[in-house]
């Protein structure tokens, strides 16, 4: 009879740890999935330079702007903005934080309250919602800039005083 029982015993015990084991993987497995990412079907996007075919844009002439993803009327976005030489853009600002990541060329860029900074390749900017900026391409050859705009995109150009 104890051999019986201790039988019976350590089968409760398997059981549950079998049922404590069962239950954890759950637990892991859901864990895990509420916390990968989400896509909502959205399709991944994966494009050379020169692929990019700027349009002409709203601002100054010697600058063309390209939606590289998101939507700009309704939520964040990054587009690659392209500058000629000597391309001055004037004050403005956006509802929107802005941040700007120079690929190509060197970039003279202010801010109102700091002093102007000139940023080479790899050299990053983040403008504030609604902090007035500038910029100009102060390299011989094309600029070329990746920028994000955290929500939706308006722009507001500053008329300087008179």
């Amino acid at each position: 009879m104890v051999t019986v029982k201790k039988r019976m015993g350590s089968s409760r015990a398997e059981r549950a740890l079998y049922i404590s084991l069962a239950f954890l993987s759950l637990l892991l497995v859901a864990t895990l999935s509420a916390q990968a990412p989400k896509t909502e079907g959205k399709a991944g996007i994966v494009r050379q330079l020169s692929e990019v075919r700027f349009p002409a844009g709203e601002g100054p002439d010697c600058l063309q702007f390209f939606l590289e993803n998101g939507d700009m009327k309704t939520g964040p976005s990054t587009a690659i903005m392209k500058a000629k030489p000597t391309c001055v853009v004037p004050p403005h600002y956006h509802t929107a934080e802005e941040q700007l990541i120079i690929v190509k060329g060197n970039v003279s860029t202010g801010m109102e309250g700091m002093k102007d900074a000139v940023l080479g390749p790899g050299g990053f900017a983040m403008m504030p919602s609604k902090a007035p900026h500038w910029f100009t391409c102060t390299a011989k050859e094309e600029c070329l800039m990746f920028v994000t705009f955290d929500r939706a995109y308006d722009i507001v150009w500053i008329k300087p005083d008179k």
